[in-house]
């Protein structure tokens, strides 16, 4: 089961005048939603959602919902923040089957640049997708997708193919390899050069 728990309650209906009363309460509303159920308004304790949410553990990933003595997995798919104090303001919560894959997007993470042949040669790494959505079981969704940029040279380019992936795990682009990342010689490499060609020319 997943490490972080959230004791919910269940609120009376919805709408903005609830979601205010909850905030009023010191609590931070949410929608559970998902499965073959019908969609339900709920609330957890704000000092309590801010202490999981700032685990980094969170957001896309499995959580157990706990209510009363009924406990079930769910993935939290999106939290709204308050634009001014920062807050959590409302969170959406998804039903979810532990064993069962689900669509997700995971960020991709960079490791070894600094050690690579690249940095070296004056090449700087320009990143194409932050983040990409797999389908992987809900029991197995990783933290990160990692890239090792151990040995890459300037012009190289990194696909999805170059990603190690927990064990059945896809892509839900599936008709292609997709760009990751590329090496590109940075403008003051590239001009040094362009200028070492012209003396020797």
């Amino acid at each position: 089961m997943a490490e972080i728990i959230l004791n919910v309650d269940v609120r009376d209906g919805v709408g903005t005048g609830n979601a205010r009363s909850a905030r009023r309460a010191g609590a931070v509303p949410g929608i559970l939603y998902g499965g073959d159920k019908a969609p339900v308004a709920i609330s957890v304790n704000e000092k309590d959602f801010r202490k999981s949410l700032y685990t980094g553990k969170l957001l896309g990933h499995l959580v157990t919902l706990k209510y009363g003595e009924e406990t079930q997995p769910v993935i939290a798919k999106d939290v709204q923040f308050d634009p001014v104090s920062d807050r959590p303001v409302h969170f959406d919560l998804m039903r979810v089957d532990e064993t069962a894959p689900v669509k997700i997007s995971i960020p991709v993470h960079f490791k070894n640049a600094d050690e690579a042949p690249f940095n070296r040669q004056g090449g700087s790494l320009e990143i194409v997708r932050h983040d990409v959505e797999i389908l992987v079981r809900a029991d197995q969704i990783p933290e990160e997708l990692v890239v090792d940029l151990a040995g890459r040279n300037v012009g190289e380019n990194i696909r999805f193919s170059d990603i190690a992936l927990p064990a059945g795990a896809q892509p839900t682009i599936g008709d292609r390899d997709f760009m990751i990342a590329t090496i590109k010689a940075s403008s003051a490499a590239q001009s040094e050069a362009a200028e070492e060609e012209a003396s020797e020319g």
